[in-house]
């Protein structure tokens, strides 16, 4: 819950709030203000910079852009011999002169011959040419011998151009070829100026431009070096904050000048060769991942890019400037300026007015905190009266005085609200605690009448069109005078909500357009009526002695409408005075509360109502589903009723404590109805089995045609013997022996069938040998088969008519596969333990006739089995309430045995409930008397008494359980009303019992 504070700190806190947000606002407007002026002159600086760094950038490259005009229209340009360039040095040196950035001269000549000319600045350079200590200038040339061979040499010149060495460089012209350089064969040939992209040169690592323009002679070109150095200190010089930073970038990202000297612009890769670093490369945060930025701002409109980020919990302001020059490739000037340094001077204007707004708090604080508490006085005296109906206490307190008119109004209706509540929930807590239906309507009219202190009243309920009287209470809440015959019986009372009212309500019902004015207009407009009582009110509707015996001349019609829209009744409040509009008003409310108690108290009996309808109606189609089990779904249920009663009266033994509330019997009922739900997927033919050769019709017929067939095949012989010159006598003899043979032989499969008796071994061998018996098919016996049997039959070839077929045979057709659906994995979520045989249905003829105890073949057994496994799926699908949780468990739990050896979860005692067990011992008890079993008949009560004995001894069934049930004489009270005459014979329960373990706990 979250924390609350008084009135009287809400309003300090309001208005301290106001004046902290009003210098909050101020603060940060003018910091916002600020920040937008500060923004706008960093742009401006930024395009300040921009125009230093074209304007640096101009005087570097406009000296030698003319040097290289004046020396392209010079001798140079022209000169054939390394001394006729020489003697044009002193042009080369006034050029250099000219620019401090410009380092070099050279000229490329189109039969390969070079002539450069570069300046030597300090010993640094000197070492590394390993030039004489005077050495002003380098001239590297390749030139041609005498005999036109290339020759490379080094000269070196001291500052007035005289030779001060010369060293010849054989390698030199195999190394170096001008014309094979991109600043000469990109050198346009209408003589325009050609400037490369910055690059570190390869002589001294400088980062710099390479200026080229070709000669007025078409074959010679002239090209410059120039430093871009001197740019660095021009982006230092341009440092609007002293933690920004500035980089001069080309368009693609490579970094050609730094504010700070002190970091390289180039960096060996991964071969050794110096490379211009990128953007990204820098080991600056605001430039982290920012390898994008020049070609973002590339595509910006007017090359200008700006934006705001923040790195490792520091702002910057990061910006992108493109610096367009004529014969330049687009450079960009990036600079990222810290936030905090150029926010410095805003945030200290905003940290003053905070001051001075903390100032102003301190003073207002105490004088609001008065005049808050003197407001909040009255307020904290309701928040009291409030407290008290949190707690229902409902005790009258006095209402608090207050100048404020909302407070004094407000008091008055926390008084009213407060009585309202008390009565309304007196009234729900009535209504709500009844749990029968019955008693509802009377209960909910006599605690409606006490709620509005009413001196009598009337509950309707309506059906087919009319309105009858369920329930008239005086304010006392004894019944009207002259009442009785109105008054609703439990049965019709408990049935109106969801059947016509039969008997005595039906005579006092009044049709809907017979109940007099008042009640009759109240129900056209669906509202609450208060009106005084005329005598035809009081005729329409019974009421004149009970009006004259209350003394009233006032009342209240309420019609109760439904969450649908639709009249579920009336109620009808006789009053001695008229009613003033608050009781009208909570009249009304209370009518809601009236129609929604009766509609779901009646949705839930008709619920209720249509669940037992749909359990009896699966039971009876499982019932229905075969003649021979018809009643077993039915009988159970009685059967477990008795049994359950019988323990809940035990005095004495394991069951002396065993009780069971209504949700217990709900349980044992419904579980019992539903113990067998899952036979409704067990096949007809198997409950139904009654010889061994049954499937959807006995098998019997056909085998005993093939025996026909056979008597037949035998006289046909026995004539065509005698047509061939056989003894006829000799060989009507054989025939006749052979057709008593087969009549034999018919009779023994015959019985075999009937699956009455056992099969002994010697039964078996002969049944096999008079399968080995042969008749001959000549007909296909594919054809007219169903598509599964067909499929079934393509696991062997078809054979040649005609055929010799056995007499009986077990055929691979006869197999009929298990779905994957239908086997479960040792861990399933259901806990089945039972263990399904390999084939679904056998349908071999030796296989069903050698089964040596009943009709039924291990498959076919597991088939009937199976049906507690659907049991348990379909019951576990339901939804059902928390208190009839426990119905699955006890369902499906009477195929198990104490002992753990049972079906289908192997459960062992511990793990079974006393309803399970008691499901259990009425489901045997209930086979074994059954008179309507194919293969059986029923046994009399001793017998199947006995047997059950055997089983609690084997520890099939609870003992104890048993032994009260014999003692109690639940199993003859069943089998009084549902075992025939001719099965109860005498039963010595004490023999069953005596010296046995029987009637101990399990």
């Amino acid at each position: 819950m979250a924390r609350t504070f008084p009135l009287h700190t809400h309003v300090l806190a309001l208005a301290l709030g106001l004046v902290l947000l009003v210098g909050g606002l101020l603060a940060f407007i003018g910091q916002q203000l600020a920040g937008n002026m500060l923004s706008a002159v960093a742009e401006d600086q930024s395009l300040r910079i921009n125009r230093e760094v074209r304007g640096s950038l101009y005087h570097l490259v406009q000296p030698a852009d003319m040097a290289l005009r004046l020396l392209s229209e010079d001798a140079l340009a022209d000169a054939a011999t390394l001394d006729e360039r020489l003697r044009r040095l002193p042009a080369a040196r006034a050029a250099l002169a000219g620019s401090a950035a410009l380092s070099s001269l050279y000229v490329g000549y189109g039969d390969g011959q070079f002539f450069f000319v570069r300046r030597l600045a300090g010993e640094a350079e000197r070492a590394r040419f390993e030039a004489p200590p005077q050495t002003a200038y380098l001239v590297q040339s390749i030139d041609r011998d005498a005999g036109g061979a290339l020759r490379g040499r080094y000269l070196f010149l001291d500052a007035a151009l005289g030779v001060l060495a010369q060293r010849e460089r054989t390698q030199y012209p195999d190394a170096f070829d001008p014309r094979r350089r991109d600043w000469y064969r990109d050198a346009p040939q209408n003589g325009e100026l050609l400037v490369t992209p910055p690059y570190p040169f390869f002589s001294d690592q400088q980062v710099g431009i390479t200026l080229a323009r070709r000669a007025g002679n078409g074959s010679a070109v002239i090209g410059a070096d120039i430093r871009l150095h001197t740019l660095g200190a021009v982006l230092a010089r341009q440092k609007v904050t002293p933690g920004a930073r500035l980089v001069l970038a080309d368009g693609d990202g490579r970094i050609v000048a730094l504010d700070d000297a002190s970091l390289p612009v180039a960096a060996p890769d991964a071969r050794g060769v110096q490379r211009l670093q990128h953007l990204q490369d820098l080991a600056h945060p605001a430039f982290r991942d920012q390898g994008g930025l020049i070609a973002e701002a590339r595509a910006a409109p007017g090359g200008t890019l700006a934006r705001k980020r923040v790195v490792d919990g520091e702002a910057w302001l990061l910006s992108a400037t493109a610096l367009q020059m004529e014969h330049v490739d687009a450079s960009f000037v990036v600079m990222a300026i810290p936030e905090q340094e150029l926010m410095a001077g805003a945030l200290h204007q905003r940290n003053v007015a905070l001051v001075i707004t903390v100032l102003v708090l301190c003073i207002a604080a105490p004088l609001t905190w008065l005049l808050a508490r003197q407001i909040a006085r009255p307020m904290r005296a309701l928040a009291a009266e409030a407290e008290a109906i949190r707690r229902f206490n409902f005790a009258p307190v006095g209402a608090p005085r207050s100048r404020i008119r909302e407070v004094e109004v407000l008091g008055e209706t926390m008084d009213g609200m407060r009585q309202t509540i008390r009565r309304f929930l007196e009234l729900n807590t009535a209504v709500a605690g009844e749990p029968d239906f019955d008693s509802l309507l009377p209960r909910l009219l006599g605690e409606t009448l006490s709620a509005t202190r009413a001196q009598g009243g009337v509950l309707y309920l309506a059906t087919d069109g009319h309105l009858a009287p369920v329930a008239t209470l005086d304010g006392e809440g004894h019944p009207l005078p002259d009442t009785a015959s109105w008054a609703a019986t439990d049965a019709e009372a408990g049935e109106w909500m969801h059947a016509r009212p039969p008997g005595q309500i039906a005579q006092a019902a009044r049709a809907l357009d017979a109940l007099g004015p008042l009640l009759g207009e109240a129900l056209a407009a669906r509202a609450v009526r208060s009106a005084a009582l005329t005598d035809a009110d009081l005729v329409a509707l019974g009421l004149q002695a009970q009006a004259n015996a209350l003394g009233v001349s006032q009342a209240i019609a309420v019609p109760l409408i439904n969450r649908q829209g639709e009249l579920v009744g009336a109620l009808l409040l006789l009053l001695d005075a008229p009613a003033d509009d608050d009781r009208l008003a909570f009249i009304s409310a209370l009518s809601g509360l009236a129609a929604v108690t009766l509609e779901a108290r009646a949705l839930i009996a008709a619920q209720k109502a249509l669940f037992e309808a749909l359990i009896r109606m699966i039971a009876g189609a499982i019932d229905a589903k075969s003649e021979h089990t018809g009643g077993h779904c039915a009988r159970v249920p009685e059967l477990a009723r008795l049994l359950a009663q019988a323990a809940c009266e035990a005095k004495q033994g394991p069951y002396a404590d065993f009780k069971l509330d209504d949700n217990g019997w709900e349980i044992l009922r419904i579980a019992a109805w539903m113990h067998d739900c899952g036979k409704i997927t067990t096949p007809e033919y198997v409950v139904d089995k009654a010889t061994k050769l049954q499937t959807l019709y006995d098998r019997i017929h056909e085998v005993r045609m093939r025996f026909e067939v056979l008597k037949r095949e035998a006289e046909l012989r026995c004539l065509q013997d005698i047509l061939d010159g056989a003894d006829a006598d000799a060989r009507k003899r054989l025939r006749d022996e052979e057709l008593v043979a087969l009549d034999d032989d018919f009779a023994f499969v015959a019985r075999c069938n009937q699956g009455s008796e056992s099969m002994a071994d010697a039964d078996v061998e002969r049944l096999h040998r008079i399968a080995s018996r042969t008749w001959t098919r000549t007909l296909d016996d594919r054809l007219g088969l169903s598509h599964e049997e067909a499929a079934r039959r393509q696991a062997a070839p078809a054979a040649l008519l005609p055929h010799p077929e056995p007499l009986l045979a077990d055929r691979p057709e006869h197999l009929v596969p298990r779905r994957t659906d239908e086997c479960f994995a040792a861990d399933n979520r259901w806990g089945f333990r039972m263990q399904p045989p390999r084939w679904r249905q056998n349908l071999g003829e030796l296989h069903n006739l050698g089964v040596r105890y009943g009709t039924l073949t291990e498959e076919e057994r597991y088939l009937i089995n199976a049906h507690i496994i659907q049991t348990e799926i379909m019951l576990r699908s339901l939804p059902f309430p928390r208190h009839l949780a426990g119905v699955p468990e006890v369902a499906v739990s009477h195929h198990e045995k104490m002992d753990g050896s049972g079906y289908p979860k192997g459960l062992r005692a511990e793990q079974m409930s006393p309803l399970a067990r008691m499901m259990a011992i009425a489901d045997i008890y209930e086979a074994l008397t059954a008179r309507d079993r194919p293969y059986k008949r029923g046994k009399t009560l001793s017998e199947a008494l006995s047997i059950m004995a055997r089983m609690a001894r084997e520890g099939h069934i609870d003992p104890a359980l048993f032994a009260l049930f014999l003692r109690s004489g639940a199993y003859l009270a069943y089998a009084q009303r549902f075992v025939e005459p001719g099965q109860i014979d005498a039963v010595e329960v004490d023999a069953l019992l005596d010296g046995q373990e029987i009637g101990q706990p399990a």
